[in-house]
C-alpha cells in the first residue's frame, strides 16, 4: 500500500474540508398580510400570520413619554 512521503499540511487538510461547507442564502417570500419578507412555512414575525390566518399575537412596544 503506498504512504505519503512527506506529511500534509494542516491549510492543505483544511482547504480539501473546507469546499463542503459553502453557505447558501436562504430564500425569502412576502408575507401575505403585511407584504414584508419573511422566511418560508414559518410565521411572519412581523404580522404572526401563516397561510393567511393569525397564529400568534405580536405584542407591539409603546414608545417612551419625555
Amino acid at each position: 500500500m503506498a504512504l505519503p512521503k512527506r506529511k500534509h499540511s494542516k491549510a492543505r487538510r483544511d482547504k480539501r474540508r473546507g469546499g463542503q461547507r459553502k453557505t447558501v442564502a436562504s430564500n425569502l417570500s412576502t408575507c401575505s398580510h403585511c407584504k414584508k419578507p419573511r422566511l418560508p412555512h414559518r410565521v411572519c414575525p412581523h404580522c404572526g400570520y401563516y397561510n393567511g390566518k393569525p397564529v400568534l399575537v405580536i405584542k407591539v412596544k409603546e414608545e417612551k413619554k419625555k
